[in-house]
């Protein structure tokens, strides 16, 4: 199943805690969405670090940016894995199972002013306007392999930070400039950030943490 209803997992994440800010981000209130009614990937919030273990199974944690750091276009952060799927093919939808997933949500400012009030995240992601970049730990792929997504459509690319495997590593990504080879232009308003772990289609075990997750 991998993350094929990836929109309709963020919709209903309606009920959103506080949104994060520039600066180091706490992994405190984030609103976790399971893929499927009896697959849980086991996400542990603790301040600065995220941990996560999954059994064959599938979920999203995510929040809101706050609206004062729309204008972050960097981001930073630290991760681990001590238990990995298997390489996969991540263009394959159903089949591409990955240790984790940071998504930074787009949308252009217009866009994301008319409806900076709003916690319906199935609308600011229908939107066609909407674009996301996804950074991974996993998979079969070259790092810095750049994939389009089999879930998202146009909106969505896939940058392959780590392929499949354990260790840790830091990572600095620059948002802007890989928004202009994904999309083209300038990004929008840094509107939201998730985090996702994924072994169901491999039935498999993995388990890792992210820490340091800041945004600039």
């Amino acid at each position: 199943m991998g993350l094929r209803i990836i929109a309709g997992a963020f919709a209903m994440a309606a009920a959103l805690g506080g949104p994060v800010s520039a600066g180091q981000v706490a992994f405190s209130g984030w609103t976790e969405q399971r893929f499927r009614l009896f697959s849980k990937v086991d996400f542990r919030q603790g301040g600065a670090t995220l941990g996560f273990t999954s059994n064959g199974a599938a979920s999203l944690i995510w929040q809101r940016v706050a609206r004062g750091d729309w204008g972050a276009r960097a981001a930073s952060w630290r991760w681990a894995v001590s238990q990995s799927v298997p390489p996969t093919d991540l263009t394959r939808k159903g089949g591409d199972d990955r240790n984790a997933a940071l998504y930074f949500v787009f949308l252009p400012a217009g866009v994301a002013e008319a409806n900076a009030g709003s916690s319906n995240i199935r609308k600011l992601l229908a939107n066609s306007d909407a674009r996301v970049l996804v950074y991974v730990w996993g998979g079969a792929h070259q790092r810095g392999a750049l994939l389009s997504s089999p879930y998202l459509g146009p909106r969505g690319k896939t940058i392959v930070l780590r392929g499949a495997g354990t260790g840790a590593f830091s990572e600095t990504v620059d948002l802007a400039r890989d928004y202009g080879t994904a999309f083209g232009g300038a990004p929008g308003a840094l509107v939201g950030v998730a985090v996702s772990a994924d072994s169901d289609d491999t039935d498999t075990a993995l388990a890792g943490q992210i820490s340091g997750l800041s945004l600039r």
